[in-house]
């Protein structure tokens, strides 16, 4: 390497090991290492990295820069499509190897059988570099550089490369640990809860009370199916019900809290009385949805697949949100009456056959009384409760199951 190069690997390594260290987005650290590079006479015209996670979606992450189109966040799937493209890939080499990974693209020698050849060539590339990166676990995930001047890279670039790998492999794994973490919080306890106990929310009995409508969705006739199927078609059968409750509940800004057997919980906060009649509303939209996606799947499961149903109840007020459990084992909830009626009126849904029952709390917030079925008894409370039925079909754009007529009327009735 020569003094030039030495000075330019000084400089860049001791950004590496100093201020890249406070860049805690991904494109972000590509992009400013690469501008780097070509600020110190490094020709660099596309930087990519290719970083396997802990998701339960994702199987790869990646940060494209290029001259041309800036930075590009990509996520790969794990699909046929994506598993074929990784073998034909140079990062299979870099991954499974552990050695770095270049292709003259310019010269007289035949070019590799690479996937990203021809890409790479239409691009008018005239030469690239995939190296490991070493994560500190052991595994190895990969960077790679290419440029499009003539001749390729100089011998003392490609050393370069090869002395920055460590210290931008120790910012990746950074970067990679935070990003998991948080996709971890995500997945296990959900959004707003993963955020809190990243805050410092992990104390048993840490938390504050909050305004929401809690919902229960139950599914129905769960015993017989999980008696009667075997597990793997019950398990296909179960993902595809909390799939499709859950995406109703995050499509109207409500939050998934957990999974109780074959019963989901879930909640959709709000702050004051404005806006707890819109967190009823959405609540209602989701109930909606999720009964139109149970619908769905009904209609596309095999013939000797059973039918799906569940029961919605919907009940609102005040919860506490926190840490409850043993000193080492602790679950982030809501817990409170609240939550207690909620669960007895996804129990009425049972009884009554009913798809969706809302407590009087939610009615009033719609200023819809229609529906009413009366009063009944439940276990742990006193007085009789107050359910209605709102029909699925019946559900308006704004949540409410009253046409203008029917709301005068349940409101001068009531």
């Amino acid at each position: 390497m020569t003094i030039s190069a030495s000075l330019v690997a000084a400089e860049v390594m001791e950004w590496l090991h100093g201020d890249a260290v406070r860049i805690e987005d991904a494109s972000m650290l590509v992009e400013t290492l690469a501008i780097r590079l070509n600020d110190a006479g490094v020709p660099v015209d596309r930087v990519t990295t290719g970083i396997s996670i802990l998701h339960p979606n994702v199987r790869t992450e990646g940060v494209t820069w290029t001259t041309d189109a800036g930075t590009e966040l990509r996520r790969y799937m794990e699909t046929p499509e994506s598993l074929k493209a990784y073998q034909s890939s140079p990062f299979k080499v870099v991954f499974s190897e552990s050695r770095s990974v270049r292709i003259r693209l310019c010269g007289p020698d035949p070019l590799p059988d690479y996937g990203i050849v021809p890409e790479l060539v239409e691009a008018g590339y005239s030469d690239y570099m995939a190296l490991p990166l070493p994560f500190s676990d052991g595994s190895i995930k990969g960077v790679t550089f290419a440029t499009r001047v003539e001749g390729g890279f100089s011998s003392a670039q490609l050393s370069l490369f090869e002395t920055i790998a460590r210290p931008l492999a120790l910012l990746c794994e950074l970067q990679t640990l935070k990003r998991m973490s948080h996709t971890l919080l995500d997945t296990y306890v959900g959004r707003r809860a993963g955020a809190r106990v990243l805050a410092g929310t992990v104390k048993r009995g840490d938390g504050e009370t909050i305004s929401a409508v809690v919902g229960f969705f139950d599914l129905r006739g769960f015993t017989e199916l999980s008696n009667t199927l075997p597990g793997d078609k019950l398990v296909g059968l179960l993902n595809a019900y909390f799939d499709a409750v859950t995406r109703a509940v995050e499509a109207h800004d409500g939050e998934v809290l957990k999974f109780i057997g074959d019963e989901v919980m879930a909640v959709f906060p709000y702050g004051c009385e404005e806006s707890a009649r819109n967190a009823a509303s959405q609540a209602l939209l989701a109930a909606r949805e999720a009964g139109e996606n149970i619908s769905a799947i009904n209609r596309t499961c095999c013939e000797t697949s059973p039918e799906l149903r569940v029961g919605i109840a919907l009940h609102a007020g005040d919860v506490f949100f926190g840490n409850v459990g043993a000193e080492t084992r602790l679950d982030f909830t809501v817990v409170g009456p609240v939550v207690n009626l909620a669960s007895r009126i996804a129990g009425l849904t049972r009884e009554l056959r009913q798809d969706i029952l809302v407590s009087e709390t939610i009615a009033d917030l719609m200023g819809c009384h229609a529906g009413a079925l009366g009063h009944y008894r439940v276990k742990g409370f006193v007085d009789p409760v107050s359910v209605f039925m709102p029909p699925a079909g019946s559900i308006g754009a704004d949540g409410n199951w009253c046409s203008d007529a029917a709301s005068v009327l349940a409101r001068e009735a009531n």
